[in-house]
This record gives C-alpha cells, structure tokens and sequence, in this order.
C-alpha cells in the first residue's frame, strides 16, 4: 500500500491548536493555583492532574458521554451552533488538549512558584497593579517553565491515542492521526505504513527531549552566568 502522509498533517493540526488551547488556559489556571489560597483548591487541582493518571479510554468515554449526540453540551452545540464533535477532527484537538493539559499546568505552576516572591512584592510597592506583575516579572521569570510545558504538551498530543480513538474514531483522511493509523495499519497487515510512522514519532520524540534537556542544560548556565 502507498505510504500516505495525511496522518502526519492530522497529527501535527491536532496538536498545534490543542497546544494552544492548552496554553491559554493553564497559564491563568497555574497562576491562580500558585498564588492564591482558597476553599477547596486541593479538590480544584486534583481534578485538573486526575488525566495524567487515568487511563486515556476512560478520559476518552468520558468525552464520548460529555461530547456526544445526547450529552449535555454535545447536545446544546449541535441545536443551538449546529457543530458536532464526536468523530470530527474537533474532537481529536478536545482529547489532545484534556490529556495534555496536566503536563503543561504543572510545568508552568512549578515555574511560577519558584519565582522570587520579593521582586513581586516590590514592584507592587511600586504601585504596579496583580495583572502588571503578573505580565512583566511572574510570567517572564516563570518562561523556562512554560516553555517546557509547551514542548511537553505538544509532544503528548501528538501521541495522543486512546481517548483520541474514543471520541474522534478512526475515520481516514479525516480524523485518523498518527498513533490511530500506527495501530490500524498493524491490525491490517501493512507493516510498511506502520514502521514508517514508528520511525517519525520515535524520532521526533527522542529530539523533543534531547532538545528540552539541551535547552535546559543552557538556560541554567546561562542563568548562572547572568547571576556571576
């Protein structure tokens, strides 16, 4: 069979947009969650790491059932905006972005925390406003981190599989990404397709951390050399 690099484009339009609905919500989210205290905050972060321990079958059932043609906002998208998520490409992105979102919130929270609480606290001394420091001393102090978190959460919703099959399905052309089309391929005996695709993600793997570890390595020499 005729090697076809569409699942390549669905994979990478997959996780472009779920990483940037990733980013746009766990920046505000982690923000939140690392400087402020509040009634029932344990219960608020547990719910939003609880992917990176479930199995993606059951976040992609959960989906089905939330998503799908009678579920409760599947139901008021398709009568009220006329927009279908179950089996559409939509519905990859929401899954990619689900999985994904734990490892970006971590990453940039961690960061932010370990900011210097004293520089906040001076530039609002200054009479800089929380949205101020927010933009100009936490969130570029905090930008190793989200830009791991980036690198991390792209590279999972490309490998996004379970819950992607669940709710998006295996429609060729259409919704049929890397990992669906790695599986299907074997399942039909097409071992050339399949090793093929192997070979891309485990590369593109390997260079994502050998890259963020590199990365890393310089932004702590460079920091200690800015600190000297």
């Amino acid at each position: 069979m005729e090697f076809s690099f569409i699942p390549i484009i669905l994979s990478l339009k997959v996780a472009f947009v779920a990483v940037i609905i990733v980013t746009c919500a766990s920046i505000p989210i982690a923000g939140l969650m690392a400087k402020r205290e509040f009634l029932g905050k344990d219960v608020v972060e547990s719910i939003i790491t609880l992917p990176l321990v479930l199995p993606p079958s059951v976040i992609g059932f959960m989906l089905l059932v939330f998503f799908g043609k009678n579920g409760p906002l599947g139901k008021l998208l398709e009568q009220w905006f006329h927009i279908r998520i179950v089996f559409t490409l939509a519905g990859a992105v929401i899954a990619a972005a689900v999985v994904s979102l734990p490892l970006m919130y971590q990453s940039v929270k961690v960061a932010m925390e370990s900011v210097d609480q004293n520089l906040e606290k001076a530039a609002r001394t200054l009479g800089a406003g929380e949205l101020k420091v927010f933009f100009t001393i936490t969130l570029p102090l905090a930008w190793n981190g989200i830009v791991a978190g980036l690198v991390l959460a792209f590279a999972r919703s490309l490998g996004e599989f379970g819950a992607t099959l669940m709710i998006a399905g295996n429609i060729p052309g259409k919704t049929q990404t890397m990992p669906i089309a790695i599986y299907f391929a074997n399942e039909a005996g097409d071992t050339g397709q399949a090793s093929i695709l192997v070979i891309i993600m485990t590369v593109f793997s390997f260079l994502v951390i050998y890259g963020l570890n590199r990365w890393g390595k310089r932004s702590k020499r460079d920091s200690r050399g800015g600190g000297a």
